[in-house]
């Protein structure tokens, strides 16, 4: 029999104190909130305007709700765990026990890890349930999420344009309320891209604060995972319970003396007074295409400075597309990476190494060139150091500008141009300054484009805040403080509550 919550409660933009407030005060279960979160995928995601944000369920997910809900009913007077009944959604290229982990390729079929991965244990640890594995841009290697196995996601914002990528599925299924939290990956901008184009918080944490076991790696040097959610203090919530050191993943030992009491507590309206935030005027763009998105930052810059944010203009091309375009060495890493984790894989998984996974002929159109460059590059020795080199000096020109300007971060819009139709690549994306360095970003709903015929509402546009290594916890407040000043988080018309 189908359970409702009570009139009045929706898990419509729901947030985890208010699923709790409710529990606690007997008007919601964990069952009842899992049940109308299916309903919302079931009415949404394959019927209805097709998201296809979701590739996989969880089929123990009622009767883990369930559980909890009995351990709940046998102690009332405990707390609830942090993270007691809310449904997650996990991008598919992170392993889930039991459950198939694809990265969006019909040749990993049968890749059914044993255990989960180290984020996800301890989100379950938390109280969490995974409800449902979500589309990607094939194994997370593109910025328009579209696979084999779960087709082209749409922006539930606007049908016509992709949802960013590559954790797009995640993005567009957390915007449309399938899930209460979500987890992605971010290589260059697969975090933050969905989130700019979903209106939503997208966070990448400094590489060595969060650990990638369990994940399917497109290049480990810049390879992260981190939490995209609808609103600040929940992504806060999600990085307090997965930040730690994880003997699985060596880099995790650099971070474990850096992480915070907590990144949630103490959070401030006011924390934009007396802050210096950097403009990188070169990250902006100055062509009519630019104009839409040029008109929300401008916007939503004026109301932090209205806060009481100091606002450093910067107009040199401090980081130039060049240098940031010769940093990256996903490519150079891909084969050895990906080979490393399939020597591993379940026995039912056909392919074994990168060049198996292209001789399979069955790998989307649009990552057959990417993997054939990742298989050209991967004795590059020579290119390889040299962009390792490049990515150090990169990291040591940013802290010498934000020292020389005594700057708390830098800002600008995480794509210089709206998220892009169905059909095209993504871009002028700014999130590779984060991923080619390590350090820490964060991207928050900064408005809306002029309504249009296919958008409504507008297309989405994301502000990128982005800080010094393990600063999480500053850049945090900061975006809390510009979220509750901008108040520019909606919900998308195409997936209205249910009634």
């Amino acid at each position: 029999m189908k359970a409702s919550i009570e009139p009045g409660i929706s898990v419509m933009e729901a947030t985890v104190s208010g699923v709790h407030a409710a529990m606690q005060e007997g008007k919601l279960s964990a069952r009842q909130l899992v049940q109308d979160h299916l309903d919302r995928i079931d009415a949404y995601d394959q019927r209805g305007p097709g998201i296809h944000s979701v590739l996989r369920l969880n089929p123990q997910a009622l009767a883990e709700a369930a559980r909890l809900d009995a351990q709940a009913a046998a102690n009332p007077a405990a707390p609830l765990a942090r993270l007691h009944g809310v449904p997650l959604l996990i991008k598919d290229n992170i392993e889930c026990e039991g459950m198939e982990t694809s990265a969006g390729a019909r040749c990993l079929r049968g890749n059914v890890p044993a255990q989960d991965a180290f984020v996800v244990r301890k989100l379950r640890e938390a109280g969490a349930i995974v409800l449902a594995k979500t589309n990607l841009h094939e194994l997370a290697s593109g910025g328009e999420t579209v696979s084999t196995l779960g087709g082209q996601t749409l922006n539930p914002y606007d049908l016509t344009r992709t949802p960013g990528g590559s954790s797009g599925g995640t993005g567009a299924g957390i915007a449309a309320s399938f899930g209460l939290l979500g987890i992605g990956t971010d290589g260059i901008n697969s975090i933050r891209s969905p989130a700019s184009a979903n209106n939503l918080v997208g966070l990448r944490p400094t590489m060595g604060l969060v650990s990638r076991s369990g994940l399917v790696p497109c290049g480990l040097t810049q390879d992260t995972v981190g939490p995209i959610t609808r609103t600040v203090t929940d992504a806060a919530i999600v990085l307090d319970i997965i930040a730690g050191h994880d003997p699985a993943d060596p880099v995790t030992s650099a971070g474990a003396q850096h992480i915070a009491h907590s990144y949630a507590d103490g959070l401030d309206a006011k924390a934009l007074n007396g802050a210096r935030i950097g403009l990188l005027r070169h990250f902006f763009g100055d062509g009519p295409e630019h104009g839409s998105v040029n008109a929300v930052m401008q916007q939503a810059l004026e109301t932090l400075k209205a806060q009481g944010a100091a606002l450093i203009e910067i107009d040199d091309a401090i980081v130039p597309d060049v240098l940031l375009a010769d940093t990256l060495v996903h490519l150079y890493e891909m084969k050895a990476d990906l080979d490393a984790y399939l020597a591993n894989a379940p026995a039912d998984v056909q392919v074994r190494s990168l060049e198996d996974v292209v001789a399979s002929a069955s790998v989307h159109p649009s990552v057959e060139r990417t993997l054939a460059n990742a298989i050209a590059l991967a004795g590059n020795a020579h290119d390889y150091r040299e962009r390792l080199q490049r990515q150090q000096a990169l990291r040591e020109q940013i802290l010498a500008l934000m020292a020389a300007r005594g700057l708390d971060a830098l800002a600008f819009p995480h794509q210089r141009r709206l998220v892009v139709p169905i059909g095209e690549s993504q871009a002028e994306r700014n999130g590779v300054l984060a991923s080619a360095t390590g350090f820490p970003a964060i991207v928050i709903p900064a408005g809306f484009s002029a309504p249009e015929q296919h958008a409504p509402q507008g297309v989405p546009v994301g502000l990128e805040l982005f800080g010094r290594p393990f600063s999480e916890a500053l850049l945090i407040r900061l975006a809390y403080a510009a979220e509750q000043a901008l108040g520019a988080r909606k919900p998308p018309l195409a997936t209205p509550a249910l009634k």
